[in-house]
């Protein structure tokens, strides 16, 4: 008797809960308009900055592929630097397993010592 008596109370309190407003499923979003954010809108600090920058079409921490050059004296390879002069390393052949190291200076394009190309090197900020 008592169990009828709990599930008949059980059934009715079911039924009261479905029908009332609490009970309903919520619809949850992560903007209240738009749904799922962006990358730009949920990108803070350095990252936003990285995209901001990309919006702009610069690339301030070299994060793309380098444009590749010819090497010769009218389209020098690009080397960026800080400072007014900078170390570089020349795979002078595709198969070549030694380095041939040399000192690049800013102002006019230089070439490897071993190989021929050119090389200039352009004054870079760092973006921070």
């Amino acid at each position: 008797m008592a169990g009828r008596l709990l599930l008949r109370a059980c059934t009715v309190t079911t039924l009261q809960l479905r029908s009332s407003v609490a009970a309903r499923p919520l619809l949850r979003y992560m903007s209240a308009e738009r749904g799922m954010p962006t990358e730009e809108e949920q990108a803070t600090g350095l990252e936003r900055r990285v995209l901001q920058a990309f919006k702009e079409g610069k690339d301030p921490y070299s994060i793309l592929k380098p444009k590749s050059y010819a090497g010769t004296k009218e389209d020098p390879h690009i080397v960026p630097s800080v400072g007014n002069k900078r170390i570089v390393g020349c795979l002078c052949e595709e198969d070549n397993t030694a380095i041939v190291w040399f000192w690049l200076h800013e102002g006019e394009a230089q070439r490897c010592p071993s190989c021929g190309s050119h090389y200039k090197l352009v004054h870079h900020e760092v973006p921070h």
